[in-house]
């Protein structure tokens, strides 16, 4: 634990009692007790009022008990809380098992008549994966894969990881500096850099069996993977010019990798440039539905045969639908 997290552990500790003592604070948070004299004297200048008391048995007696002022919320911030809190229904989210415990709490921290709203919020708002005939009803699919948690604790903890994946035929492990943890499409992705092979890869969290660190003596920093990336970089295939409603279509949604660079001072038109892999037919198809979600305002500059090939099939299969 840091030391201001723990500080700031050992002083909700203490405000919740009115005497303590330093072998208490010792056993406590398993540290010793010069650093727990340390961390007390610390407190103490921080301006928590505590009264030494001399002796063997002498402790520290919490004056009032009541520094730790209590939180209070306006109308507006429960409401933006508990909002925020239903949306996050059937998102494959971490800590999901935690939401009955947060919804009691929030509900213990406010008075009965934001209550009452949040209850009425509760019966009115409805958000997509929600059931409407039981809005309480939660998916199978809101927990995440088992793995989710411990590769976001081992990341608090440290960006080199040991990553082991199960691939086609095979289960392989891979020394990967963790560079993001993102979700795209309801998909949990991992992106880092292969320590062994210097190159980018990135791995459906999914498809992950195992995660521990990887003790290594070659560390290695964020600013030096990211220079032999840029030095990498794959060649742009795919160049669009975006008009008005094409710039809204992706703000509203985008590939995580793709960005836009505005070409006029009010962010009306745009570029896009970059890389598209033909190779792998996923992505290929997920291009080309995310290309015709991009609508008719868009003008191709660069774009690879195999891209154009499927977007003009899919407008025959329309076509014909109709």
């Amino acid at each position: 634990m840091k030391k201001v997290e723990r500080i700031n552990t050992i002083m909700r500790y203490i405000n919740n009692r009115s005497y303590f003592t330093i072998s208490e604070i010792m056993q406590e948070f398993n540290i010793s007790r010069s650093t727990a004299i340390r961390d007390i004297r610390e407190i103490e200048s921080m301006g928590m009022p505590l009264e030494s008391e001399v002796g063997r048995d002498g402790g520290y007696a919490v004056m009032n008990n009541s520094v730790l002022p209590s939180i209070h919320f306006t109308d507006s911030e429960v409401k933006a809380l508990f909002i925020a809190f239903m949306a996050s229904r059937n998102q494959q989210l971490p800590y999901l098992k935690s939401r009955q415990s947060l919804a009691e709490k929030l509900l213990g921290l406010i008075p009965d008549y934001q209550q009452e709203s949040l209850v009425l919020l509760n019966q009115i708002l409805l958000f997509e994966g929600t059931n409407p005939s039981n809005p309480d009803l939660l998916d199978l699919t809101d927990l995440p894969h088992p793995m989710l948690e411990k590769l976001i604790q081992l990341l608090l903890m440290d960006n080199h990881l040991l990553l082991t994946i199960k691939e086609e035929k095979s289960i392989k492990a891979y020394p990967i500096f963790i560079l993001h943890l993102y979700r795209e499409k309801s998909i949990w992705l991992i992106e880092g850099f292969d320590l062994k092979e210097e190159k980018k890869r990135v791995f459906p969290v999914d498809h992950l069996t195992n995660v521990e660190p990887y003790h290594t003596n070659k560390r290695v920093t964020k600013k030096k993977v990211l220079e032999k990336l840029s030095k990498q970089k794959e060649m742009i295939n795919l160049v669009i010019e975006l008009g008005p409603n094409a710039v809204a279509q992706f703000k509203k949604y985008h590939p995580f990798k793709f960005s836009i660079s505005y070409t006029n001072p009010y962010q009306a038109t745009a570029i896009l440039k970059a890389f598209i892999n033909v190779t792998m037919p996923e992505e290929l198809t997920d291009m080309i539905n995310w290309l015709l979600f991009l609508g008719e305002d868009i003008k191709f500059k660069e774009v690879p045969d195999e891209v154009l090939t499927g977007l003009e099939e899919r407008l025959r299969v329309i076509s014909r639908g109709r």
